[in-house]
Order: C-alpha cells, then structure tokens, then sequence
C-alpha cells in the first residue's frame, strides 16, 4: 500500500459538513504546494536549538563571544536555522496568498507573519555575523 503524502492536503469533495459549522468561515485553506524542505523542518530545526542551548549556556558562564565554540556552534547552526526558517516563510507567504480569496483579514495577518519572519532572518544574519567577527 503507497501513502499519498499530499493525501490530508486535498479538500474533500462532496462531504458535508456537521450542523455546529454549517455556515461558519473556512477554517483552513489546503496546501497547494508544501515546499521541498516542510518535512525536514524539525530535523532542521532540533540541532541549532541544541547548539543554541550550549552556546547560550556557555556565554552564561563567562565565556566570551569570540571564543572557539561559540563560533563552531554558530557556523553549524546558523545555516541549520537560516534554510529552515527561509522554508518557513515562503510556507507562511504561500499560506497568505491562498487565504487572500477566502478571507482576506486571516491572508493579512500571515502577511504581517511573513514580516515578522523576513526581521528574524535579518537578525540571524547580523547575529551570525556579530559572533564569527568576534
């Protein structure tokens, strides 16, 4: 038996709903196209927030910014998190645009998501670069 990986994407044609939502507002908009990196996002995501453990913990103890494993820990983690988070915010543009047609106030609030997200990955950026000049 093969599994449709996009199976829980696609909207159920001809399903009625139950009572209590009949004539309530969409809830969720399917996935059209889950980007490449959605299923590794954890295993993306689990390594630097690890990394980030020791290196915050090791600023903690007195170890200074430049030191040698700070560094290390960013250089492996901050591209861990920059392509995960990348994968994240073109998820949520996506999810945005899908809701625009639906219900524009939900895709305007993804939208201002996608700032938020767009400001972190700059912070990443600056942050990475402010330990590996150290």
């Amino acid at each position: 038996m093969t599994v449709d990986p996009g199976r829980d994407r696609r909207p159920l044609v001809g399903a009625p709903l139950p009572a209590a939502l009949a004539g309530m507002p969409a809830r969720s908009v399917p996935e059209a196209r889950p980007t490449p990196l959605q299923k590794h996002y954890v295993l993306l995501s689990a390594p630097a927030l690890v990394l980030g453990t020791v290196a915050i913990t090791a600023l903690e103890m007195g170890v200074v910014l430049g030191s040698p494993l700070i560094k290390l820990c960013v250089v492996i983690a901050a591209p861990l998190l920059a392509i995960a988070n990348a994968d994240a915010i073109v998820r949520i543009w996506r999810s945005a645009w899908a809701w625009m047609p639906v219900d524009a106030t939900k895709g305007r609030f993804r939208l201002a998501w996608v700032a938020v997200g767009v400001l972190l990955y700059v912070l990443l950026l600056a942050a990475s670069w402010l330990v590996l000049t150290a």
